[in-house]
């Protein structure tokens, strides 16, 4: 007999899908811990769709979660009986998680590969992808060291992802060490107990198989710091990949902050600098460009003009393509990704588990909200139709200038004045994507406009207003993704942004998520009925991955 219990949220299927019911109280809490094994594939406004993937489930092996823990999850938050055949899923997917291992061997640039089950070993030697990387010697098995990324990208691709045990490289020594207080402030810093425990998680000292992989924390938590803590405990010459010049000098500040390393230890690799120092931080566009598409790439050859002994990768989950070629050939090196989530939109997260490692540590959003240490938030998208004078001229253009005329749809200037009304004495950011958008937003209200043009005087002046409470408005372009010293806010209003980029949401979202005594607000405006809406799902997902509480409200024309 079939024993259900409607109270719970969670419908399992024998596709190995979860469907929640966003509307039951236990959803919270469900989503928290369900996301640590499996992916969010829709979130309309009722039901979301989870699914448990191989991926999923073995990076949450990587993570420590064992078949027991997943099934007591699900059986605490599902409706009816766990399926049998899930739980053989689970169980036999989860134990592919480390049944080909890589070792040092007595050879000279050479690994061991290791396997315990004959059929497995058989099947290596079957595949025409794998076998020529394979050498046989006195019944072992043994890889070249240059081919250690290769083979752990067709050993997953099979169904095997390996654990890698082999030594790393120490990398050139550097001596630094934490401030307290900070060089900026003079205020007293600490690591925090999950940002110390995720730097644990990624690598133990004299413990094969650790030192390298993924850390998920939600946006606003502090991965940098994160990053910083395991340059610290590593005490080795460190390469930093990030996204664009702004987090370039974001890292570069945080670190002559919070650390006694000095300027000149501090070097930039970007189109306007090529400095390598003891801590270089260089933007995935520099690595990644060439003059030719044909030709190398010129720029790669950063990762050998220091013996690294780490490399950090942030915002993971946008590392280029490009750049998993030349990561698959230093294995031998310490790799930490930074991420809000192992989403790509490329698809190449195997690429990222293979080449930078599986994740080692997640917690949880609603964890961090109820220690305090982010803000509790919800997000709010508000469709609102195009005048019907735009709505010809949207029908008419081409795809890039649909998305504009969605994006400027000047009907989203009265709903910014009524939010304002709504949220009357509290700390608003407008962001958006269109400096004449802005301007005519920042000219209705009356309110400071902050765009990358804003010569530096003004725009700390601006900042020092806005803290003091002397302006409680101010509008900023693109450069509230990722400015440090973007004041805290407690309502966040996007008029228009970056197509689907979710790593604009989490950016954008973080300039709200620093601890106070009420909820934030982040406000979506999205026309109704055109392309925008396509690229705002894709940022909702994200959201919605996160944690966090997403509703849709329709606007009469």
């Amino acid at each position: 007999m079939l024993v259900s219990d409607f109270s719970k949220p969670l419908i399992l299927q024998s596709d190995f899908s979860l469907l929640l019911d966003v509307h039951n109280p236990l959803s919270g809490n469900a989503a928290g811990e369900i996301a640590a094994f499996a992916e969010l594939e829709k979130s309309p406004e009722h039901i979301h769709t989870y699914r448990m993937t191989p991926l999923s489930l073995w990076n949450a092996a990587s993570a420590g979660l064992t078949t027991e823990k997943i099934l007591d999850a699900l059986h605490r938050f599902s409706r009816f009986p766990v399926p049998q055949s899930i739980r053989v899923y689970i169980e036999s997917t989860i134990s592919k998680f480390g049944k080909v291992v890589l070792t040092d061997s007595p050879f000279e640039k050479k690994l061991e590969l290791k396997t315990d089950d004959e059929k497995v070993r058989l099947e290596l030697f079957s595949r025409k992808t794998i076998a020529p990387l394979l050498e046989e010697k006195a019944g072992k098995i043994y890889i070249s060291l240059l081919d250690r990324g290769r083979i752990k990208q067709e050993l997953i691709n099979i169904g095997y992802p390996v654990e890698d045990k082999a030594s790393l490289t120490d990398g050139d020594p550097l001596s630094l060490s934490l401030r307290t207080p900070t060089a900026a402030s003079g205020k007293p810093f600490a690591v925090r107990d999950y940002q110390e425990e995720a730097v644990n998680a990624f690598y133990r000292p004299n413990t094969p198989g650790t030192g390298y992989g993924v850390i998920v924390l939600p946006c606003g938590s502090g991965k940098t710091i994160v990053g910083i803590n395991a340059v610290r405990k590593l005490q080795c010459a460190t390469l930093i990949l990030t996204t664009n010049i702004a987090a370039v000098h974001q890292w570069k500040d945080e670190l002559l902050d919070k650390t006694t390393l000095t300027d000149d230890q501090i070097g930039e690799y970007s189109g306007a600098a090529k400095e390598i120092r003891d801590v270089t931080i260089a933007t995935y566009q520099i690595l990644t460009w060439r003059s030719r598409d044909r030709e190398e790439f010129p720029h790669f050859s950063v990762f050998m003009k220091r013996k690294w002994g780490l490399i950090i990768y942030d915002e993971v989950h946008l590392l280029p393509a490009p750049v998993f070629r030349i990561t698959a050939e230093i294995q031998a090196m310490r790799r930490l990704g930074l991420t809000a989530t192992l989403i790509r939109e490329d698809g190449l997260e195997k690429d990222v588990f293979s080449l930078i490692g599986p994740k080692r540590y997640d917690v949880p959003w609603k964890d961090l909200e109820q220690r305090g240490w982010i803000a509790s938030a919800c997000c709010r998208e508000i469709r609102i139709d195009l005048p019907e004078e735009d709505q010809i001229r949207y029908a008419i253009a081409d795809k890039r200038s649909k998305y504009r005329i969605a994006s400027e749809n000047i009907r989203k200037i009265d709903r910014v004045k009524k939010l304002l009304a709504l949220h009357k004495g509290e700390s608003i950011l407008v962001i958006g994507q269109y400096i004449s958008q802005l301007e005519a937003v920042a000219g209705e209200i009356g309110a400071p406009l902050i765009t990358g043009q804003t010569p530096a005087a003004r725009r700390e002046e601006i900042y020092r207003q806005f803290k003091a409470g002397e302006e409680k408005v101010i509008v900023v372009s693109k450069v509230a993704n990722f400015a440090i010293d973007l004041p805290d806010a407690s309502v966040a209003i996007q008029l228009s942004g970056t197509f689907g980029s979710r790593q604009e949401e989490a950016q954008r979202l973080g300039r709200i998520l620093r601890p106070k005594e009420k909820e934030a607000v982040f406000y979506s405006l999205v026309s109704n009925g055109t392309t925008e809406e396509i690229f705002a799902a894709n940022r909702q997902k994200f959201l919605i991955e996160q944690g966090y509480k997403y509703s849709l409200e329709f606007e009469e024309s």
